[in-house]
């Protein structure tokens, strides 16, 4: 699972065995060890509480919420894209959630194995 963190947007990308376990589990986390001990775990979860995608920040968590009916539809179809932009006290937060394509352009030390097939794979342009 990446992450991207720029500014007020958070996305976040998982891999087929991801997006498998997502469905199985309703859960799926990376985390990213700090000298000290400390770590940054960011999350993918379910739930049947929310009606639309939710993020929420609590100490070294970083933990997404996704309506189950949607996670369900995401991971058992085609769609590609989960999008919102939760509101703030002033603006928002804009939030993507995306099954993670193989680049188009091979990157040497990148092991893509597990990476949804390109949709423009043979096309011969574009990028990531």
């Amino acid at each position: 699972m990446k992450l991207r963190i720029k500014g007020n947007a958070l996305r976040v990308r998982l891999t087929q065995g991801e997006i498998r376990t997502f469905a199985a589990t309703g859960q799926v986390e990376e985390r990213t060890e700090f000298p000290g001990g400390t770590a940054l775990i960011y999350r993918v979860m379910r739930s049947d509480k929310i009606d639309d995608i939710s993020v929420r920040y609590n100490g070294n968590l970083i933990e997404f919420q996704v309506p189950e009916a949607l996670a369900g539809r995401w991971c058992a179809t085609d769609l590609v894209t989960l999008r919102a932009a939760p509101a703030l006290a002033a603006g928002s937060v804009e939030v993507v959630l995306e099954k993670d394509f193989a680049c188009l352009v091979p990157r040497e030390g990148e092991d893509e194995r597990d990476h949804f097939p390109h949709p423009q794979a043979g096309a011969g342009q574009g990028r990531c």
